[in-house]
């Protein structure tokens, strides 16, 4: 098995290729743009994958809404061109895609066949991605995540640390809820589906994956202060603030929670609550 991960030099990117190994060829931007068909023949050529992992993705959520072409031309165009790609070797893709498909209203987790309505340019342009690999391209499997969190790149638990550092009081919203995943989690997800799909397996279609349970963010950087506190570290106060007092150009789902009974079902692939994945994190930054 030969995986081509487009997005290489990600979060998810870097995971996979510490839990596959060999079998993982990182592809990132500065090798193949994947909105330039000619670019992604030529990392098919020379990788010569057996299946391809789309982890390529435009996700500065705020400023997607200064810049919607751009957001749309690697969220949406690039996965298109990732699909024909894929129909005319005959290889099968594994496309990441995110809870921000949704509008948050919901009060349930969301399945996958629940109807879809996104809230600003990230998502539409998520969703547009999704319709071309589905429009493109029978062998695909799509797989929403949310809240994804590793050792480096950007995300929440990296950014508290660094607040931590640098002030007394951080304010952190308390009225938006999801499950927070990390990169290594999704990887090792990818890396079993993947597994299944060449072996015949089959299970195409959408799925989702994250963490087990549900928190808010203020809640998660408690928890996050919590550990560092006990490595005696110095954490600031935390206030709680709503969405209404914390203002960003793009509007965020108030409910990210995402059903993942059907990967469990089809796949047999468990969550590991959020918790533990958070505190394995951690363990990784603070040993590095």
């Amino acid at each position: 098995m030969t995986l081509l991960v487009f997005g290489g030099a990600g979060q998810l990117g870097r995971a996979l290729a510490r839990a596959g190994g060999d079998a993982v060829r990182g592809c990132g931007r500065a090798e193949a743009d994947i909105t330039r068909p000619a670019e992604v023949v030529a990392a098919f050529d020379r990788h010569r994958p057996t299946l391809v992992v789309n982890a390529a993705a435009h996700t500065a959520v705020d400023q997607a809404e200064s810049e919607p072409e751009r957001a749309f031309a690697i969220n949406a165009d690039g996965p298109a061109v990732l699909a024909e790609a894929c129909r005319v070797h005959g290889l099968p893709l594994i496309h990441l895609s995110t809870d921000y498909v949704f509008d948050g209203s919901a009060r349930r987790p969301y399945r996958e066949d629940d109807p879809t309505a996104p809230l600003g340019v990230y998502g539409r342009s998520k969703l547009a991605g999704e319709r071309a690999v589905r429009a493109g391209l029978d062998a695909h499997l799509i797989l929403r995540t949310a809240w994804v969190v590793s050792p480096g790149g950007r995300n929440f638990v990296l950014t508290m640390l660094r607040l931590a550092r640098e002030r007394a009081e951080i304010g952190v919203v308390t009225d938006q809820r999801g499950s927070p995943t990390s990169a290594a989690a999704l990887a090792e997800a990818i890396l079993r589906l993947a597994a299944r799909l060449e072996a015949g397996a089959g299970g195409f279609g959408t799925f989702h994956f994250t963490g087990g349970g549900a928190t808010t963010w203020h809640d998660l950087a408690a928890h996050i202060f919590r550990r560092a506190a006990e490595r005696g570290l110095t954490v600031p106060v935390l206030k709680p603030l709503s969405s209404a007092q914390f203002p960003t150009p793009a509007r965020r789902p108030a409910w990210s929670v995402l059903d993942c009974s059907r990967i469990r079902a089809v796949h047999g692939i468990e969550q590991t609550p959020w918790p533990v994945l958070v505190d394995a994190c951690l363990e990784q930054i603070w040993s590095a």
